[in-house]
């Protein structure tokens, strides 16, 4: 649950402070461990750097003056995020920077480190040690069973609080009913039922006034004071249409998930689809400002954290479907032929002439589970209106 924060101006040197401070202990635990080499001792833990953390306390007094509760968070973070190395989830913590990574997390007791209060309808207070009542802006209630929360602040200097709380399942109609949804890029989602959606990215006037943005910033000399303006005033640009698909993804995923008891998706490797087609200097890539526009247009269309949400939102009832040929096969009858796509928004069956919007048409064979065995046979499924069958595939 993440709310809108709104510190004072000696709230914001406080909160500050201790990203700062996280931020350091966290870069000192990355510098233990990358000091590692086969051969030496191992590096140490977090029981083991929290007595280190001990010591230095005692020893300077401006880590001292800072929260021993976020120093000791930072380092239980960065224990976290080396087990997630371990076991090959996620990648190796790296260095954080000082405006690019800036928060730490409270952990504790409600009532005794931290509490937080309702004030009146659109206002709230959260207690963070050595800071005080921050003012934060009250959208949601914060249940009772919250025990942490993580403060930090964007590259455009807003500051967020998120209380650690997942939220309760979202309920489906219990009617039965099945949904196919088509990710693309002209269009962000298309279903089954024939609704286009599309994510609200930039203005035509706020894109133009980007890209005059992007070409001061490059005429901008390194670490000047306009430099270091146009950057604050980009990142505001950039979070505005951050925060318009994240808009858009929790309405549509509360939505579909409230509508329908089943929802297939394209089982997508996006991480594998928007790798980048620059290639070494020997085997130089080709059409790469073209692939480098097309990455940028599946990442602004929300792909993976649309089907995250649902995930998170209706357990249990998102079916991932195998995509090949889902986009060339006709719905109506089965049939599979290149030529039946004329066009990015056409489709039209050369055997049957079905004709429908091209990702409807992909919609309804997600929707049905329809894909092709592995020697690319007949297509299994049917249309929509029949009994939905399951996915197969030959050895």
């Amino acid at each position: 649950m993440r709310f809108r924060l709104a510190p004072t101006p000696a709230q914001e040197a406080a909160l500050l402070e201790h990203c700062a401070h996280a931020r350091f202990v966290w870069n000192l635990a990355c510098e233990q461990h990358g000091y590692w080499r086969p051969g030496r001792a191992g590096a140490p833990g977090y029981l083991e750097q929290c007595r280190q953390l001990t010591e230095a306390r005692r020893e300077f007094g401006w880590l001292a003056a800072g929260s021993q509760t976020v120093q000791q968070q930072a380092l239980r973070d960065f224990a976290q995020a080396m087990r997630n190395f371990f076991a090959g989830t996620h990648r190796r913590p790296t260095w954080r920077k000082s405006g690019r990574h800036e928060g730490f997390r409270i952990v504790g007791r409600r009532g005794v480190q931290w509490d937080v209060r309702r004030v009146s309808r659109r206002v709230g207070l959260v207690r963070i040690p050595k800071v005080g009542w921050v003012r934060f802006r009250w959208s949601r209630t914060v249940p009772d069973d919250v025990r942490s929360f993580r403060v930090n602040r964007d590259r455009a200097g807003r500051w967020h609080v998120a209380f650690a709380a997942i939220p309760k399942p979202v309920s489906g109609p219990g009617t039965g009913r099945v949904v196919g949804v088509d990710r693309g890029v002209a269009v962000s989602a298309a279903l089954s039922t024939g609704e286009l959606l599309s994510v609200s990215g930039l203005r035509e006037a706020e894109a133009k006034r980007l890209l005059r943005l992007q070409r001061r910033l490059a005429r901008a000399k390194l670490g000047s004071n306009r430099r270091r303006r146009v950057k604050t005033v980009i990142a505001r640009i950039k979070a505005r249409e951050t925060d318009r698909r994240k808009d858009w993804v929790e309405k549509t995923s509360t939505d579909l998930a409230r509508r329908f008891d089943v929802i297939r998706v394209e089982d997508l490797k996006i991480r594998n689809m928007t790798r980048s087609a620059r290639g070494t200097v020997d085997a130089p890539g080709r059409n790469v400002r073209a692939k480098a526009g097309l990455n940028r247009s599946i990442h602004a269309g929300g792909w993976g954290l649309l089907v995250t949400r649902l995930e998170q939102k209706a357990p249990d009832r998102i079916e991932k479907i195998n995509p090949a040929f889902t986009s060339q096969t006709c719905y109506a009858c089965g049939h599979r032929a290149a030529e039946s796509r004329e066009s990015q928004a056409a489709f039209r069956c050369r055997a049957c002439g079905h004709a429908d919007h091209a990702d409807v048409n992909a919609a309804n064979n997600i929707a049905v589970g329809r894909t092709v065995t592995a020697r690319g046979g007949r297509p299994v499924g049917g249309p929509a209106n029949r009994e939905p069958h399951l996915v197969l595939s030959s050895a």
